[in-house]
């Protein structure tokens, strides 16, 4: 019996060895399947991913485009940034390293607060950026003094230069750090997301920002499970961004800022052909490689308190009443409609009544009878008041539309304004009320609601000097180098053929005859500020516009001179003007803020403008200087 019992034990347990070692077979089997299945199916795939984590693709910034002037003179630029960097791993003591580094750079220069805080929240092999824009001799001795310097390690990289500073601040603007508004504004773009990385924040940098970027290069690196680089496999450089070649003339930029002054002014030159701007200038400026370096609080404050307002475009954003410079739209309005001719006369005594309100004439006394070119020339108020009346407000608003005031005109920036042209239907839905014939006087001298850019002013100028063809403003003559997708292109030069204003030229002679007359003929408004070179005689228009009413006892007592008044109290001056006269070529318009009269402060700049970008014209420049001779009396030889 006992033997039995021993028969079926062995039995049982021989059954159950064989249960076990089934199911360790079937086991084995299954991890056996298993791993050829991830080590030799679908091996591809897994080296793929084991790859990933050893190895890391790294964005390179590329070097950002150019931008140069019209000849190739460069006017932003990139150049090498010396910068030191800490790794926190490789010191004891960070705050130690950093008292030893202020022995070779400014302490201002090291941000130390952002320092710190960066060692604690990034991983301690992660380099610190400590302080950029380094001196060549700054960064020398901290390299020959390296070993003393634990995790300090040198760094070359690049940043943006604007070699002629406020130059050309407000026209190329400047970079800085990517925002969170940037990146919330733009489509996205991984480059973006690199720290060092810098887009356009103001001017052309900011217009053609997409066609100055450029594209990323990449750098393929082994890093280790901890994100630690341990060598770079390979790189391929990123394309740099494409030049943007400027119609301006750097040598008569600096002319023009020059000769400003201390002004607070604005002034354009414009090709009244092509639409090319060869100068455009707002002053006060502001060096844009402040902001590019990353400005201080100190010179934030002192720019934006300046009452002169160095950060506004004054140029394209600086809005003013045109004064009498607008008088010869006034003018073409009513020829064109037929309300006068040039023979039209009217007799100033020095002021007209409407009603129970007295409209007075700049010239106390008055300036007697005369004609459209005359009043044209002697800038007399009463005459436009009369022509005005007869042609009413809609029709002048209508031609000034068509001479490229009241409207944007899309020059190749951000931030210009439309100025205003009113009209009856315009203040019924802006303040509810009816026109009044008043306001018709006060629009006819370019007063009360009417406003305008120097930019809009230089346009309607070289509208006038090239025959009436719609020429339109540009800054950007050509996009060159590789193709980059997305990017902004230049605006095509127009075929100015085929975009006739429809003014009769007989009308315009009339008033460009007026034009000449004010510069050139013996009672012309700005007579003192004629070119006196034969046959490259200047036309223009004086303006000087009221920033407040003038009082009765003022007006009785003649206490307008601008030397008597605060200088935010006095007058605007304006003058608008083209040169030469029997082959007009180019005009300026000039806006000196509070410089009393048009005649006095804003005609001899425009002069001065106008007289150097003829002397710097190479097509012209041989037959001006044989007229400067002959006019010392040197001859042709």
């Amino acid at each position: 019996m006992a033997g039995d019992q021993h028969k079926e034990k062995g039995k049982t347990f021989t059954r159950r060895s064989l249960l076990m070692a089934g199911g360790q077979a079937v086991l084995m089997s299954a991890l056996a399947g298993r791993l050829y299945y991830l080590q030799v199916i679908h091996s591809d795939e897994y080296s793929m991913l084991a790859d990933a984590t050893r190895m890391n693709l790294r964005l390179l910034p590329p070097l950002r485009g150019r931008v140069v002037d019209r000849f190739g003179v460069e006017i932003a630029s990139n150049r090498h940034n010396y910068r030191v960097v800490l790794i926190p791993e490789q010191t004891k003591s960070i705050e130690a390293t950093l008292d030893a580094l202020e022995e070779f750079v400014p302490p201002e220069m090291i941000d130390r607060e952002r320092v710190l805080k960066d060692a604690k929240r990034k991983r301690s092999f992660v380099p610190i950026p400590v302080a950029d824009n380094l001196t060549w001799e700054q960064f020398a001795r901290i390299n020959v003094n390296s070993p003393n310097l634990p995790g300090i390690q040198m760094d070359v990289g690049s940043t943006r230069d604007y070699p002629y500073g406020r130059l050309f601040g407000h026209i190329v603007g400047y970079v800085g750090a990517v925002s969170e508004k940037d990146l919330q504004n733009q489509e996205y773009d991984p480059l973006l997301e690199l720290p060092e990385f810098r887009i356009g924040k103001s001017g052309i940098e900011k217009y053609y920002d997409k066609t100055l970027r450029g594209k990323a290069g990449l750098s393929r690196v082994e890093a280790n499970a901890y994100g630690r680089i341990i060598r770079e496999l390979n790189r391929q450089e990123g394309i740099s961004g494409n030049d943007a070649v400027l119609t301006l003339d750097k040598q008569l930029q600096d002319f023009v800022v020059r000769r400003m002054g201390e002004e607070s002014a604005a002034a354009e030159v414009i090709d009244i052909h092509s639409g090319a701007i060869l100068s455009m200038v707002s002053e006060p400026s502001f060096d844009p490689n402040a902001f590019a370096r990353g400005i201080s609080s100190a010179e934030w404050k002192a720019l934006i308190e300046d009452p002169k307002r160095p950060l506004g475009n004054k140029a394209i954003g600086g809005q003013y009443p045109p004064g009498s410079t607008f008088k010869m739209v006034v003018a073409l309005a009513a020829l064109e409609s037929g309300v006068i001719t040039a023979g039209h006369e009217v007799f100033c005594n020095g002021h007209t009544q409407l009603g129970k309100h007295r409209f007075h004439c700049w010239k106390r006394g008055g300036h007697g009878k005369l004609n459209l070119e005359d009043a044209i020339s002697q800038s007399c108020d009463i005459y436009f008041y009369d022509i005005a009346r007869k042609v009413g407000v809609d029709k002048i608003a209508e031609m000034a539309h068509r001479f490229g005031l009241g409207e944007e005109l899309n020059i190749d920036m951000l931030g210009e304004r439309d100025g205003l042209i009113p009209t009856k239907a315009w203040k019924l839905a802006v303040q509810g009320v009816p026109w009044q014939l008043g306001e018709t006087y006060n629009t006819g001298i370019g007063q009360g609601f009417v406003l305008a850019t120097p930019l809009q002013l230089a346009v309607m100028t070289a509208r006038l000097a090239n025959g009436g063809k719609k020429v339109s403003p540009r800054l950007v003559r050509s996009i060159t180098g590789e193709a980059v997708e997305g990017a902004v292109l230049p605006h095509p030069e127009p075929e100015l053929a085929n975009l006739d204003l429809g003014v009769s030229q007989k009308a315009l002679k009339h008033v460009l005859n007026g034009m000449y007359k004010v510069v050139n003929g013996s009672r012309g408004s700005a007579r003192a500020a004629k070119i006196r070179i034969e046959g490259w005689e200047m036309a223009g228009k004086t303006g000087t516009a009221q920033v407040r009413r003038i009082s009765r006892k003022e007006r009785i007592e003649g206490v307008r001179k601008s030397d008597e008044k605060p200088w935010e109290e006095r007058d605007h001056a304006l003058f608008v003007g083209f040169a030469p006269f029997d082959d007009p070529r180019y005009a300026v318009s000039v806006i000196v803020e509070h410089g009393g009269s048009g005649s006095g402060a804003a005609a001899p700049i425009a002069r001065d403008l106008l007289q150097e970008t003829l002397r710097l014209d190479p097509l012209r420049k041989p037959s001006y200087d044989i007229a400067i001779r002959r006019q010392n009396g040197g001859g042709d030889a």
